[in-house]
C-alpha cells in the first residue's frame, strides 16, 4: 500500500428527514425475547424496522414473507420488531397473538400492543406499515402496504454504511429467542375434506404438509408433501377423485391423488400476483396471490384469492385460469361479478345454484349466483363485527374463515374469531349459533348427521352432533378500536406521500406510473373527489349533512431503477389500501396525509 496515495473520497451521505422515535409501549408485553422486556434504547446502534401488523391481514402476512431475506442477510446489523396492532377484538387476546406468532413463523421479537398505544405514537394509519429507525434512534422512513422490500433493502445498506463511518453502528446477535416447540399431531390446521375412503385429508398449515386421518379424525394414516407445500389451506375433491390444494404461500394450486400419492402443480408460477400482471391465461403461466380456499362449482375450480380480494377460476379441461369476480379493491360491494368488492375471501362452499363465500375482513357471508351476481347475506363492512344472532340484516360475525353447505339449504359458518359455529338460513333470513367454546374454527366438514370442525388453535378436528336447536349467546357488537380522524367540514386535501427509493424513479415510459382511487362509506360522505385518477393527491368535498364515515383510498406507484444505460431496468410496484374512519368536526384537519413510502414533509 502506498502511504502517499490520496485517501478515497467517501460516498456522500444522503440527506434525509429524521424524527426522534417514540418509545415502544404495549400492554401485552414482548414475545420471542426469552421473557425479556425491551426498550427503544436496547436497539441503539442497530437499524430497526418496526412492522405494524395484525394477524388477520393477508397483506401483513405477505410483508412478513417479503422481509425474511432481508432479515437473514443483515442479521448482525438489523433488528425487525413486529408491533402487533389488532383490528378485531379477538386479536387483542394475548394468547391469540402467541398463537399467530407461531402459526406464521415470526422469527423476530414481537410487541403485543392490544390498546394500539405504539400505533398511535407513530401515527400509523394502515396495516401493514413499516417504520425504519436509524442506529441513533431517529425515524427516517415509513412505508405502507406491500412491495417495499427492495426500497428498504437499499435504505438499510445506506444506513449501515453511513453509521459504520460515523462509528454509531453496533454489530452482533439480535434479541430474538425462539420459543420451545410443541409436539402435536397437527399444528394450526387450516381446512379439511372428506375422502371417498371415509378418511379426512387436512391441511396441516404450519407444518407445510397435508395429513390423512382415519375415520375417527384422530389417527394419523400418512403425512403428505413435506418440502412441497408452504402453509397450504383450502382443499376440494374433484370429480376424478383427486384433491385440489390451495398452496397458499407458494401462490399456487396443486393436485394430490390419494390413490397414487402423486402431487402435481396445476396453476401458478410461484410468484405473487401484482397490479399489471395478467389476469387470465395458461394456468402455469399466470401469477396467483395467496389462494386460501377452493371449491368445485359449475365445472371449474373456484379460488378464494385472498391476497387480491377476488374470486378466480381454474378450468382443468383447458388448463387456464381467469378472474371471475372482484376488482382488487377491498370492501363490501355487491352486484355484477366484475364490479363487486371483496375483503380477503377465505372460505368457499358450493351448492347447485350458489357459491357461498366467507369474506373474512368484512365479517360477512356472501354468495355468487349462476348469473354471476354477488350478494351479501350477513355483514355490513370492514369495521363492524361481533356476535349477534337474529335477522341477518343486523346479525354480526367476527372474521369467519369457513362456510359449509348443509342439506336443508342453510350454511354453517366457521365464525373464527368468535370461536363459534354459526348458521345462516336463507329460508328464514335468520342467523343462529350452533356451538361455542371452539378455538379459532377455520372449516367444517359434514359427515352424516355430524359436523367435524377444524379447531385450528386447538390443533385438532372436533366432531359435533348437528344440534336441532340453537345455543343461546349473549349479544355483542364491536367496531374497530382505531380512532376516527377529525376532519374539518368542507374541502379536505388528501395527499398520498410517495418518494421513490434511492436509485429509482417513477416509471412513466408508458404513461402515468401512479394511480389513486377514492370512495367512501356511506357514499353520501363525499360530494366530490371520489373516483379514479393518476395524481397522488385529491381535493375532497365533504357533505355537511354526513358527520362520520370511512374514506376508502387505494394507491399504487411503480418505480424503476434509474440507470440510463439499462434498457430493461428492474421495476417495483408499491401499493396500499387504506380505510380511514373520519369524523367531521369544527376543529378537524383540512389535510389528510397518507404515507405510501418516505416521510411527510
Amino acid at each position: 500500500m502506498n502511504d502517499d496515495a490520496p485517501a478515497p473520497t467517501p460516498a456522500p451521505v444522503p440527506r434525509r428527514a429524521r424524527v426522534r422515535a417514540p418509545e415502544l409501549i404495549g400492554k401485552g408485553g414482548w414475545l420471542n425475547t426469552g421473557g425479556k422486556d425491551l426498550k427503544l434504547a436496547d436497539f441503539r446502534g442497530r437499524v430497526l424496522i418496526l412492522d405494524f401488523w395484525t394477524f388477520c391481514c393477508i397483506n401483513c402476512l405477505h410483508v412478513l414473507d417479503e422481509l425474511r431475506d432481508l432479515e437473514e442477510k443483515h442479521r448482525d446489523t438489523l433488528v425487525i420488531v413486529g408491533v402487533h396492532s389488532p383490528k378485531f377484538v379477538h386479536e387483542a387476546e394475548h394468547q391469540a397473538v402467541v398463537d399467530a406468532v407461531e402459526r406464521y413463523e415470526v422469527h423476530h421479537p414481537v410487541l403485543d400492543d392490544p390498546e394500539l398505544a405504539t400505533w398511535k405514537q407513530y401515527a400509523v394509519r394502515a396495516w401493514p406499515t413499516l417504520v425504519v429507525i436509524d442506529p441513533e434512534g431517529y425515524v427516517v422512513a415509513q412505508h405502507a402496504g406491500e412491495g417495499h422490500a427492495n426500497a428498504i433493502r437499499t435504505l438499510v445498506e445506506e444506513l449501515e454504511a453511513e453509521h459504520e463511518a460515523k462509528g454509531t453502528l453496533r454489530r452482533g446477535d439480535g434479541p430474538y429467542v425462539a420459543p420451545e416447540p410443541v409436539a402435536t399431531d397437527l399444528r394450526f390446521p387450516g381446512k379439511a375434506v372428506l375422502l371417498d375412503s371415509g378418511h379426512f385429508l387436512v391441511s396441516d398449515t404450519t407444518r407445510h404438509q397435508l395429513v390423512e386421518l382415519a375415520e375417527d379424525g384422530e389417527t394419523v394414516v400418512r403425512r403428505i408433501g413435506e418440502g412441497v407445500f408452504r402453509e397450504p389451506q383450502g382443499l376440494a375433491l374433484l370429480p376424478d377423485g383427486k384433491v385440489v390444494v390451495a398452496d397458499t404461500v407458494n401462490h399456487a394450486l396443486r393436485t394430490y391423488d390419494p390413490e397414487t400419492g402423486a402431487i402435481e402443480l396445476v396453476a401458478g408460477t410461484g410468484k405473487q400476483w401484482w397490479q399489471g400482471s395478467p389476469t387470465s391465461g395458461p394456468a402455469l403461466g399466470v401469477d396467483l396471490s395467496s389462494p386460501w380456499d377452493v371449491a368445485w362449482w359449475q365445472g371449474k375450480v373456484w379460488i378464494a384469492m385472498a391476497g387480491v380480494h377476488q374470486l378466480w377460476t381454474y378450468d382443468p379441461a383447458t388448463e387456464t385460469v381467469e378472474v371471475a369476480a372482484g376488482t382488487t379493491n377491498e370492501g363490501l360491494v355487491d352486484g355484477p361479478a366484475a364490479e363487486a368488492w371483496f375483503a380477503q375471501p377465505s372460505g368457499l362452499a358450493a351448492t347447485e345454484d350458489r357459491l357461498w363465500i366467507a369474506d373474512s375482513e368484512t365479517s360477512a357471508v356472501r354468495w355468487i349466483d349462476t348469473d354471476g351476481v354477488v350478494h351479501t347475506a350477513v355483514g355490513t363492512g370492514l369495521f363492524d363485527f361481533g356476535h349477534r344472532d337474529g335477522a341477518a340484516g343486523q346479525a354480526l360475525l367476527q372474521h369467519p374463515l369457513g362456510v359449509t353447505a348443509l342439506p336443508d339449504g342453510s350454511v354453517a359458518v366457521s365464525d373464527t374469531y368468535n370461536h363459534a359455529l354459526r348458521r345462516y338460513d336463507p329460508a328464514t333470513g335468520e342467523v343462529t349459533t350452533l356451538a361455542t367454546d371452539l378455538r379459532e374454527p377455520s372449516d367444517a366438514v359434514l359427515v352424516g348427521g355430524d359436523i367435524v370442525v377444524v379447531e385450528s388453535a386447538r390443533h385438532r378436528l372436533t366432531r359435533l352432533r348437528l344440534p336441532e336447536e340453537a345455543v343461546q349467546v349473549e349479544s355483542a357488537a364491536y367496531r374497530t378500536q382505531r380512532e376516527a380522524t377529525g376532519v374539518a367540514p368542507g374541502r379536505l386535501r388528501l395527499d398520498v406521500v410517495f418518494q421513490a427509493p434511492t436509485g429509482q424513479k417513477l416509471d412513466e415510459r408508458y404513461g402515468p406510473s401512479t394511480r389513486l382511487l377514492v370512495s367512501s362509506t356511506p357514499p353520501e360522505l363525499l360530494l366530490g373527489g371520489d373516483g379514479t385518477g393518476t395524481d397522488l393527491f385529491r381535493e375532497l368535498d365533504l357533505n355537511p349533512d354526513v358527520t362520520e364515515g370511512v374514506l376508502h383510498v387505494s394507491a399504487m406507484a411503480a418505480s424503476c431503477d434509474d440507470d440510463p444505460a439499462n434498457e430493461y431496468p428492474a421495476c417495483h410496484v408499491h401499493q396500499q389500501d387504506w380505510g380511514v374512519p373520519v369524523k367531521v368536526t369544527a376543529d378537524g384537519v383540512a389535510r389528510l396525509p397518507l404515507i405510501l413510502a418516505g416521510m411527510d414533509g
